[in-house]
């Protein structure tokens, strides 16, 4: 039965509809310790900030073949390192390969890898590689046939094949750069050129240069490139001149240069730009000037990236700009013979540091950002010109990595066109649609791949590609050629198993239409750009947010984001006794189990490693001071009883979303689950039901809650600590907790609708642990001293779903894909480890 009276009166009625209450509103006995179900075996599957131990080993799932060989920092005794690898455990076969020592902790093959077992080891020696120390314990790891291969070419090649000719930083666009200038000015992206390039040329470079404009300095240097390398007009080349005479002749100071992380390499890039593409223009004194400039960021952050990078999860400003702009000054300086011997191994280590490290911290394959969708658009320039660097002179295409491939497809399902993202993590609650850089970048996936997603997703976004500036030069150099339909039989569900998200949508590629649901547990855990999220869930239709994730992110950790922003209690998950995750990699969750077709699709999210205790890592410490916010059970933070929190997340297209919770702890807790809107928030507490209406976009959304004991319904439009900025631009957003006190153990059932305003909304109607609605029959066990019990059918569609008896059982769906009806089985998947249980 459906209504599509006023919201307040629809929500009444449903409510004296209904075949029997939804949630007993008497207290009841504390149930008995459930009986323990056979333990899934759920590793230390967190990624290690800092790596500390080698990789890999034993019980590491190889990523890719051929695998890096990592030695965490603190095991280099020495100056070099090392590195034996072969098939025999006692390398005394005749392919064992014994390396040349050398400065940096990782080593990379080149080759691929025979399947089977594999041995290897390493030992730190002198500078000079003398006095070797003992080998290490002997690792072994197994690559398996299915292991995806991705090889790239050994430094050797690279330098072969490398210019020894200025201008070279767009040397992949030799080849079509003549044909660009020939036809420049009747391109549509002629005009931007031009205007960019003109606010360049009118700045003032007449007195000391003011450092505290690097960025500023920085992009006019990139405008006044592109508009020179392709109008070959004088006035660009002379302002770009000018712009280094002024810098060269008033040097920055270490404390000038060095002030903040992007300084350095923003100075740098405008030597470096004006050093390569006026080379031959350039006074002796000149060059030799921007040379010393380049040198003494090169060496300064070469020292300390060494070592550490291959090491650390992800530095986010070395892999957004630095490492791309420390590599281009390399690149500069390492054949001109006063630097040669210094320059080369530092150009090595960075190119040998992409091919171990990067896309996406080398532990990535699925194309998604796994430090947040915000800032993935902070890393389109590095994603795209690096490789596009190495494939021309390596002679290799680097967009095989697995990562590119799966982008276009992950653009599509997290970045819509026309709507907002639907992803986690640091400023992803802003803008309505994709940026410029996020389009530029589907575009370049497109025009150097093909990829169908890719194409339609820029298609989407033609006039925004154009406004980006970044990628211009290439744009305007490349041919577009590229398809613009979106692929046929795309799916409505995809799991980016690396970094631990799902996504389901309604209708893929039809935002007006599209019901598209987020759900993250991640082993990268919280901390960086990611927040305290895990088993969390995001909810937008027709591009807009329903449920989302609360706050505003305006600094990186003042109050607000430590304690409304970051905090798990501005997500849509649950605390435990009012307590959320740490801000550390240790907090982490893994997603379990996914399953998809037509009408409906399933994932599980384990999060019952992710209340681990406090934020210790020197960082958070350090902001948690400064905020004068100590990280106490009062503030939300500390270590909790939880045992298990396992959440079930079903979507029945095209409008209904199920959550299913099963909470154990081992005494007794306050649980909170928690639901954050942009929109208002109403609860009728007879029948527990939370609903919200969206006048823009003309929908309603309801939730209600299913529980065996009493449910507390608390709605509140106000942060723990508001944003820092207020005003018309940072409403007050809206956030429900659904209480369930004193519980030992706990089973929560929401069944979410959205729909049309003029559609309304449906009864749910309950006999025990049976819901039904529209032409859904939902069967979900709420006693937690009963074993786990979660299954849907379909009264429209022959589609079913069958979690199992119990978290060991196997779960079952059966639904159409392709267009005919199959069975899909599947249990527990661990994540694959980056770290590992061996000792």
């Amino acid at each position: 039965m459906k209504h599509s009276s006023p919201l307040h009166t629809l929500f009444r009625l449903v409510i004296l509809l209904m075949c029997c209450s939804a949630c007993s509103s008497d207290s009841l006995p504390e149930p008995e310790p459930p009986t323990p179900e056979p333990p899934v075996e759920s590793p230390d599957a967190y990624q290690d900030k800092i790596r500390t131990q080698p990789y890999p080993k034993a019980d590491n799932e190889l990523f890719l073949n051929p695998a890096p060989l990592i030695v965490p920092q603190a095991m280099k005794t020495g100056e070099r390192l090392q590195f034996a690898l072969s098939r025999s455990e006692n390398f005394d076969s005749s392919e064992t390969l014994t390396t040349a020592p050398q400065e940096w902790c990782m080593y990379n093959l080149h080759r691929p890898l025979e399947s089977g077992t594999w041995y290897w080891r390493f030992r730190s020696t002198a500078a000079d590689g003398s006095t070797p120390g003992e080998w290490s314990r002997t690792y072994s790891f197994e690559v398996k046939s299915e292991t995806p291969e991705f090889l790239t070419p050994p430094f050797a090649t690279f330098l072969e094949n490398a210019p020894r000719t200025h201008p070279r930083l767009y040397c992949f666009l030799n080849g079509r750069i003549d044909e660009a200038r020939s036809k420049v000015a009747s391109h549509p992206e002629y005009r931007q050129l031009q205007a960019r390039a003109a606010t360049a040329l009118s700045a003032d470079y007449s007195t000391t240069p003011d450092y505290s404009r690097a960025e500023e300095f920085k992009q006019h240097a990139i405008c006044l490139y592109q508009a020179y390398h392709l109008t070959l007009q004088e006035k660009y080349a002379s302002k770009l001149h000018q712009l280094l005479k002024v810098m060269t002749a008033v040097p920055p100071t270490d404390s000038q240069l060095f002030i903040d992380n992007f300084t350095a390499t923003n100075i740098a890039l405008c030597h470096l730009k004006a050093y390569d593409l006026l080379h031959q223009r350039l006074s002796e004194a000149e060059r030799t000037a921007a040379e010393q400039l380049m040198l003494r960021v090169i060496r300064r952050f070469y020292k300390e990236n060494c070592g550490y990078q291959e090491n650390h999860i992800f530095d986010n400003h070395f892999w957004q700009q630095n490492m791309r702009v420390l590599f281009q000054a390399a690149f500069m300086l390492y054949d001109k013979p006063a630097y040669t011997a210094e320059i080369l191994p530092i150009l090595e280590y960075y190119y040998e540091l992409w091919t171990a490290r990067a896309p996406a911290s080398g532990f990535n394959r699925d194309g998604i950002w796994h430090n947040g969708t915000g800032y993935f658009s902070a890393n389109v320039k590095t994603l795209t010109y690096i490789p596009a660097l190495l494939s021309y002179i390596a002679r290799k295409d680097f967009l095989q990595h697995p990562w590119y491939q799966n982008a276009g497809k992950a653009l599509v399902y997290s970045f819509p066109p026309n709507s907002k993202n639907n992803g986690f993590g640091d400023k992803s609650e802003k803008g309505n649609a994709p940026n410029r850089l996020t389009a530029a970048f589907a575009d370049y996936l497109a025009r150097e791949t093909g990829n169908g997603y890719a194409g339609w997703y820029a298609g989407e976004c033609r006039s925004l590609i154009q406004q980006d500036y970044e990628l211009r030069l290439y744009r305007m150099c490349t041919d577009r050629n590229y398809d613009t339909a979106l692929p046929e039989n795309t799916p409505k569900l995809l799991w980016y198993k690396d970094i631990g998200e799902v996504t389901m949508h309604s209708h893929p590629g039809q935002t007006e239409n599209n019901l598209a649901l987020s759900f993250r547990s991640s082993t990268f855990g919280s901390g960086s750009h990611t927040t305290a999220s895990q088993n969390a869930f995001n909810l937008l239709f027709r591009g807009v947010d329903v449920y989302r994730s609360s706050g505003y992110y305006q600094n990186f950790a003042d109050a607000h984001n430590l304690m409304s922003y970051r905090h798990s209690r501005a997500h849509n998950t649950i605390l435990v006794n009012g307590i959320g995750q740490p801000y550390s990699t240790e907090g982490y969750g893994y997603v379990a189990r996914v399953l998809g077709g037509s009408h409906i699709g399933y994932c599980l999210g384990d999060a019952s490693m992710a209340y681990g205790g406090i934020s210790n890592d020197p960082m958070w410490i350090n902001y948690f001071a400064q905020a004068g916010i100590a990280q106490t059970p009062e503030n939300g933070f500390g270590e909790t009883p939880l045992t298990k929190y396992r959440r079930h997340v079903l979507m029945l297209y095209p409008d209904i979303v199920v959550l299913y919770d099963e909470l154990e702890a081992s005494e007794p807790v306050r649980w909170d689950w928690l639901l954050h809107s942009p929109t208002t928030l109403e609860a009728d507490t007879d029948g527990q039901i939370i609903y919200s209406r969206n006048e823009a976009k003309q929908f309603i959304a309801a939730t209600q809650l299913f529980c065996k004991e009493k449910i507390t319904l608390n709605i509140t439009d106000r942060f723990l600590i508001p944003p820092a900025i207020s005003g018309e631009a940072y409403p007050n957003q809206w956030h429900c907790t659904a209480q369930v006190s004193d519980s030992r153990a706990t089973r929560l059932l929401a069944i979410m609708q959205v729909r049309d305003e003029a559609e309304g909304i449906s009864v749910i109607r309950q006999e025990g642990n049976t819901f039904r609605i529209d032409d859904w029959v939902i069967e979900a066990e709420l006693d937690a001293r009963a074993p786990v019990l979660l299954k849907v059918s379909s009264l429209a569609h022959p589609a079913t779903f069958d979690y199992g008896t119990d978290g060991s059982a196997t779960s079952l769906l059966y639904d159409e894909t392709d267009g005919s009806y199959h069975t899909v089985e599947m249990t527990d998947c661990l994540p694959a480890l980056t770290r590992s249980v061996q000792q």
